[in-house]
């Protein structure tokens, strides 16, 4: 039995006018994963416990079969295990975003314009980051380069008392009642508005604003979180298996899982990554054994929190033409059976522009249990109608890796 994963990051939604009233996945063209809830097993599961956040980190330690309460230790720390940096275990790590801020003198007083900095390329980023690292870093601060935005902070023995906000969370507000809070919070406010500072005539961002695009002109500090214990996936599940993402934090959460990550060449996080060439690297990892292999997309998400309709729309199209479509289209020519799941770890409805907890659809389809459901199509609406529904996400994998017909 092959077993494959197929995780839309944020592509469940809202119904938008803009849309004809319907939803990204209603509106989108998507006939392969329609085809898959016709003759497959199409419900909900809430993969973001009540009580806790919800963040993609939350959301895929619940796909992937990890129990939330039990598991979770911040986002940062995951981060920090895929790009290699040995934590101990009084390290604490935060996420550092490379963000665009309106520029009104006092830094308080500040709006936060875009969490990515207009999606800044890996190669800008990271030459802004050494600069920050250069002159931010002390002998316990550290700062680590990661991929386009996304970069990692680690405080060695450091305090673990802030409450500090993800600036997905508050695009287009003033920054005035989200500045890091706690008996700590000053020495982290004091580093953004440092690096606001460097980074107000960076070279880089000169260049960047002379092509039009936001500048990166200031770090922003939050999801921090100590080392990570995760249970082995293989020991769980008597799988071995592969992750594939473009995005440090689900790298992470495989590596910790005793997973294997996948590099694919031209995976960027945005509706601009290499899908064809994650949906090869699956096949290939199949093709050489493995027995299960989780393919993250993390375009939709990116586009639910830029207020980009169309091209939430056009990732979710990408997804079902060129990763479901040619992952079933290879499994169907080999002999064993197999399992397919599609779904996405939470919800970023484009009016919000951020995530949300509320249940997300899913569908499972296996080779050897084929079931007729004509009108089934795979959406938010359809999937409730079905009435089947996980109100713990964690148990949804066990149910996908254990219950199958033979």
């Amino acid at each position: 039995m092959k077993y494959v994963v197929i995780l839309g990051d944020g592509m469940a939604d809202h119904p938008l006018e803009q849309l004809d009233g319907k939803t990204p996945l209603q509106y989108a063209n998507i006939p392969t994963i329609d085809d898959l809830a016709k003759h497959g097993e199409l419900g909900l599961v809430k993969t973001v416990p009540d009580q806790m956040p919800p963040g993609s980190d939350v959301a895929n330690l619940s796909v992937m079969g990890y129990n939330p309460f039990e598991f979770y230790s911040g986002r940062s720390p995951l981060e920090a295990a895929s790009m290699g940096v040995d934590l101990s275990e009084s390290d604490i790590t935060f996420r550092c975003n490379l963000v665009t801020l309106s520029n009104e003198k006092n830094y308080g007083e500040r709006t936060i314009i875009d969490h990515s900095a207009d999606e800044i390329s890996t190669e800008e980023a990271r030459q802004i980051m050494v600069d920050i690292h250069k002159h931010l870093h002390t002998e316990a601060i550290k700062f680590y380069p990661g991929i386009s935005y996304r970069h990692l902070m680690v405080w060695h023995n450091g305090p673990c008392d802030f409450t500090l906000t993800p600036p997905h969370d508050i695009l287009e507000k003033k920054i005035t009642d989200f500045l890091p809070q706690g008996p700590n919070g000053k020495i982290i406010l004091d580093l953004m508005v440092k690096s606001s500072e460097l980074l107000e005539n960076h070279p880089v961002n000169q260049k960047r604003l002379a092509k039009g695009l936001r500048p990166a002109n200031s770090i922003w500090i939050w999801g921090e979180g100590k080392k990570p214990r995760l249970s082995s996936f293989k020991d769980k599940y008597k799988l071995s298996g592969s992750v594939i993402s473009a995005v440090d934090l689900i790298k992470g959460l495989g590596i910790c899982a005793g997973l294997n990550s996948i590099e694919v060449e031209g995976a960027t996080g945005t509706i601009h990554t290499n899908f064809l060439g994650k949906a090869r690297a699956a096949i290939e990892a199949l093709e050489q054994g493995q027995d299960f292999v989780y393919v993250h997309l993390e375009a939709p998400d990116e586009c639910g929190h830029r207020y980009e309709i169309q091209n939430k729309v056009i990732a979710i199209e990408r997804i079902d033409e060129r990763i479901v479509k040619v992952i079933k289209g290879y499994l169907d020519t080999i002999e064993d059976d197999y399992k397919i799941m599609v779904l996405p770890d939470h919800a970023t409805p484009l009016s919000l522009r951020t995530h949300t907890d509320e249940p997300v659809p899913f569908v499972i389809y296996q080779k050897n249990n084929i079931q007729h459901h004509p009108a089934q199509v795979y959406d938010e609406f359809s999937a409730k109608d079905t009435g089947i529904y996980f109100a713990e996400g964690h148990t949804l994998m066990d149910y996908f890796i254990n219950h199958h017909r033979d």
